[in-house]
């Protein structure tokens, strides 16, 4: 092995840390960590955050040094990059206590009590943007269940804080949120090199936001977000519940925004749907565009493959291709992980790829999905007018009639909460009504069942017999 190779260094010592740590620990703590490099017997990782760093040395100070001392050798020195500005580094002394090198006086930590100086802007360079380059607008895959997304993506790259502003981007997981977000970041760091973009998820916010609290740097960690131009949360959903995080958002939120810088959300379900968010925080999530990213369409899955197959360089029939797209439906994850495993199959067993160890491979990918049938929007429809007892064609007629109307919207609520069809698709089917009717509708079921006692128990016994389907 080469001496340098700190990837690989930084590997054996985390297989020991692991071993030492229970996972979730493991996760939150040291998953995180990225190994820069080694040299003259130091290794440099970077971390997310000053707080995430000063946890580290609070907590597994001890872990660490017995780690690097095993794999490397006795006196191996420990140097942090803060990951946010790349400018700020601290180097730890593994034979005694901690010392910090002296950091340069544009990146030490603030004084807690005292404001951050307006006139003083950060350099742009200095902010690692924390985006994945990989997932740009050149290999997102363009569909019928993600053209107005992306669309509206580009638009906001091109003009960020000028058109769609929040921009709130909402679909189950593996539709492709992630790699549209990126894209929008990537860009405009490319036509705005000056621009201070951030892409970060909602957990780590908010695990930056608690360690700020403990270490008496919140003034700080508001302090560094308020610089931000583009900022990009995804999953967004995780501030469910967490008021604290959530009123700390809320002001980050409105100081970008008042001062006209661009703001990128993602969520697993529309702002309606989440339950738990403060409503002042949803209505701002409503302030610019929402737009939702449907699964796939089996036309988009074929491209998908196809775009994944050749930028691997594999060579696999049309026919497999298809058989795929048409029985891998659930995200674009799952279909690239198809790949990876016919990939993985015809190296071990030294066999083409074909037609019979596409099956093998589908049907155990699948069979989990095969044993409980999936609550459908039809299914909905029959249980709701069965619980309020009237005819299903009611609820297709233009009647305004309220008890029809309601139990439209019921249906409407349940078919977005237990199904994974687009908010489209169940207009459609519940009464060929559009997009903004179905959203409006959640809003007034779920705005009932939280005042509604006797409405909210009615719910719950349709949603009851459902799980018995």
């Amino acid at each position: 092995m080469i001496e340098n190779d700190h990837v690989v260094l930084w590997g054996r010592c985390l297989n020991i840390i692991r071993d030492n740590v229970p996972e979730t620990t493991f996760k939150t703590w040291f998953e995180p960590i990225v190994p820069l490099k080694y040299e003259d017997k130091a290794l440099t990782i970077g971390v997310p955050s000053p707080f995430f760093y000063e946890f580290l040395e609070e907590k597994f100070v001890d872990l660490l040094r017995a780690a690097l001392y095993k794999e490397i050798g006795e006196g191996t020195q420990l140097m942090y990059c803060i990951l946010t500005d790349k400018t700020n580094h601290i180097t730890v002394n593994m034979e005694g206590s901690k010392r910090s090198s002296a950091l340069p006086a544009q990146t030490v930590i603030r004084d807690g009590n005292k404001a951050p100086n307006p006139m003083q802007a950060p350099a742009p360079q200095d902010l690692d943007p924390h985006l994945n380059p990989n997932y740009n607008f050149e290999n997102f895959i363009k569909g019928n269940s993600n053209e107005f997304s992306r669309t509206v993506g580009e638009t906001v790259a091109k003009n960020p804080a000028k058109t769609f502003n929040p921009l709130f981007l909402y679909g189950p997981s593996g539709v492709g949120k992630t790699h549209l977000t990126n894209a929008i970041g990537t860009r405009i760091k490319e036509l705005y090199p000056e621009k201070r973009v951030l892409y970060v998820s909602a957990h780590l916010f908010q695990v930056q936001y608690t360690d700020s609290v403990r270490t008496n740097h919140f003034n700080d960690f508001i302090s560094f977000y308020q610089t931000i131009d583009v900022l990009i949360i995804d999953d967004i959903q995780e501030f469910a519940g967490v008021t604290k995080t959530q009123n700390t958002f809320f002001h980050i939120f409105n100081h970008l925004h008042q001062n006209g810088k661009q703001l990128i959300l993602t969520s697993d379900r529309a702002p309606v749907m989440l339950q738990g968010m403060e409503e002042r925080l949803l209505t701002r999530f409503k302030w610019g565009l929402v737009a939702e990213l449907e699964k796939p369409d089996v036309e988009l899955r074929k491209n998908i493959l196809r775009n994944k197959i050749r930028r691997d360089g594999l060579n696999i029939p049309e026919t497999v291709i298809n058989y795929i797209a048409e029985n891998v439906n659930e995200s674009v994850r799952e279909l690239e992980g198809i790949i990876n495993s016919l990939l993985a199959q015809s190296i071990i067993f030294k066999r083409d790829v074909d037609l019979d160890l596409a099956e093998r491979i589908v049907r155990k990918a699948v069979r989990c999905c095969e044993k409980s049938k999936p609550v459908t929007v039809e299914d909905i429809i029959q249980k709701v007018c069965s619980h309020y007892e009237i005819e299903e064609s009611a609820i297709h007629t233009k009647t305004r009639k309220r008890e029809v109307v309601q139990v439209r919207q019921v249906a409407m609520y349940l078919a977005k909460k237990h199904t994974e069809s687009s908010s489209s698709k169940i207009g459609q089917l519940i009464g060929n009504k559009d997009h903004a009717t179905v959203l409006h509708a959640c809003k007034i079921v779920k705005d009932q069942v939280e005042v509604d006692k006797a409405f909210k128990a009615n719910i719950e016994e349709i949603e009851a017999s459902l799980k018995r389907k």
